[in-house]
């Protein structure tokens, strides 16, 4: 199994009363994190895509080159590149350019995003956000293939025959398909053969099992091998020395930015209860020492019939740098040795 972590490159206070970072200096934070993860044996490092004021992720391509100088054998990707609102043409010249860059480590995990941000300020219809998804993904998936491409579509002005360049290191540069809980989506990645990266931020992890025994049932269905119909997990989570101090640190900055997008969205505020739930064994957050949360991927993983490839997403709770670093620390040095010696 891939062990890797996941960035919104947030904008977050550094401790508890300093006033928040400038942009720059959270950035060259960011980068330092990714190269540690790289130092510590971590295989993957994932940046988002988001429009919004609390993130500087909106251009991931960017930030994935510039720790793609600082980094030696860990795979950049991005979790997720939103393709409904992007130019399939750019997106894997940006991708093929930092394949380049990296020397063959770039990947993508592309999606429709879960905020809607990018419609509006791109200039789309939010009732179009299905049919721009699957029209982009097939565009993309058409450039991976050949140099020269003919293709028409509804959302996009007709390619005829234009090459595009450059070409990447790799002769196919993984593309995963991101997904929440629709479906469609489980069964679009299995029918196409791609690999699966399942964004589970809360609940029972295991209530995810049906949708991927569909995922690769649909895989089967078109011919793919098994071995091509690889699963990953997203998952909220962070390590610390002990379980206290993990569930200490954690959980101010989750229940505030999970309590501020419950405003858009409806949810109600979060509470400690809810919180202690989902750090519980049967709980989608990885938040624990050690040992606690190598235990629960492992039972995450014999749960959903195994995985691949998880990330920890953790900076979305505001917390420190160095409280990061050190995660990333126990994570590759700790968690992974856990999960990688023979029974």
């Amino acid at each position: 199994m891939e062990i890797g972590i996941d960035s919104f490159a947030s904008v977050a206070p550094d401790g508890g009363d300093s006033p928040t970072m400038e942009g720059q200096e959270a950035m060259r934070q960011l980068l330092d994190r990714i190269e540690r993860a790289d130092q510590v044996g971590l295989d993957v490092f994932g940046i988002g895509e988001h429009h919004r004021e609390e993130f500087l992720d909106s251009a991931p391509a960017l930030i994935l080159a510039a720790a793609a100088a600082r980094t030696r054998r860990i795979r950049l990707t991005s979790a997720v590149t939103v393709l409904s609102a992007a130019d399939p043409v750019r997106v894997f010249q940006n991708f093929a350019t930092l394949d380049l860059i990296s020397g063959g480590r770039a990947e993508m995990v592309v999606g429709r995003g879960s905020f809607t941000e990018a419609f509006p300020l791109f200039g789309l219809k939010l009732a179009d956000y299905d049919s721009l998804f699957a029209e982009k993904l097939d565009l993309l998936l058409a450039i991976r293939e050949s140099e020269h491409i003919h293709w028409s579509g509804r959302h996009r002005p007709a390619l005829t025959g234009q090459g595009i360049y450059p070409r990447p290191v790799q002769s196919r540069i993984p593309i995963w398909l991101g997904v929440g809980g629709t479906p469609q989506s489980f069964v679009r990645a299995g029918t196409l053969g791609l690999p699966l990266m399942v964004a589970i931020i809360g609940g029972e992890t295991h209530r995810f099992r049906p949708l991927i025994d569909m995922y690769r049932e649909a895989g089967r269905r078109a011919g793919h091998a098994p071995e091509q119909l690889k699963v990953g997990l997203h998952s909220l989570g962070y390590v610390a020395n002990t379980t206290e101090e993990a569930t200490n640190d954690y959980f101010p900055g989750y229940a505030e930015t999970f309590t501020q997008i419950g405003k858009e969205r409806g949810w109600p505020p979060v509470t400690r209860s809810h919180f202690n739930e989902q750090v519980g064994s049967r709980g989608a957050l990885l938040v624990g020492n050690p040992e606690e949360v190598a235990r629960k991927i492992q039972r995450h993983s014999e749960a959903l019939g195994g995985i691949d490839r998880l990330t920890f997403q953790m900076d979305n709770a505001a917390l420190p740098h160095q409280k990061l670093l050190q995660s990333i620390e126990l994570i590759g040095t700790r968690i992974i040795p856990l999960l990688t010696r023979p029974e």
